[in-house]
């Protein structure tokens, strides 16, 4: 049996991901490729439920508590969802994953990023993707896109959003082999181009 890929599509809110999430998957079936589609947080079962309390609980919630909350989902989602799909042969797409917990939880929250990737280590067992697109996009722009109605992580402010573009740009950087990034600036359609043509490359390696 042919070996899965794991790809990860990241960056801020309001950066598109979610969007060309779908449509690279509706594009990899087309042309015959078996896929499954899944996000951080909010996979299926218990993971929709972790998603409702970071999303939209209500109350103050730490900083260490938020990132461990993302982090149960993640191993729930990598030992249920994720793994076994690669190992079926499928072509698993994430919207979310190990650096949405360093972009925010570490460059945008302050918490220790040494820490939280080790802690990313042990909730994945050390599964990583084979690919991860960062859409990058300027904070005004996607602070427009996300609109008046925003959830928890949404309405943290734009300073928060700053530190958080930051950051994802700073991981592309430490590992260009793995991270691509594309600019999200641009029309749905121009992204998707780009993002065709990432997934070509690996698909075709």
């Amino acid at each position: 049996m042919k070996k899965g890929l794991f790809i990860t599509f990241e960056g801020a809110d309001g950066c598109g991901k979610t969007t060309q999430s779908k449509l690279i998957q509706q594009y990899l079936e087309e042309n015959g490729h078996e896929t499954l589609w899944t996000r951080e947080p909010g996979s299926i079962g218990l993971g929709q439920r972790i998603r409702e309390l970071l999303l939209f609980y209500d109350g103050d919630v730490s900083p260490r508590c938020e990132a461990f909350l993302f982090l149960a989902d993640r191993s729930q989602n990598i030992e249920h969802v994720i793994k076994p799909a690669v190992e079926q042969g499928k072509i698993v797409i994430c919207d979310r994953h190990t650096d949405s917990t360093i972009a925010y939880q570490g460059y945008g929250r302050g918490e220790d990023i040494i820490q939280l990737k080790y802690l990313n280590e042990l909730a994945t067992g050390g599964m990583k993707p084979d690919l991860t697109i960062v859409f990058d996009v300027s904070t005004e722009i996607a602070q427009l896109r996300v609109g008046n109605e925003k959830d928890r992580m949404e309405s943290a402010g734009i300073e928060f959003h700053k530190k958080v573009r930051q950051g994802y740009l700073e991981i592309a950087k430490q590992e260009p082999d793995r991270i691509k990034v594309v600019n999200a600036d641009n029309s749905i359609e121009e992204v998707f181009e780009d993002t065709k043509k990432l997934l070509d490359n690996i698909i075709n390696q």
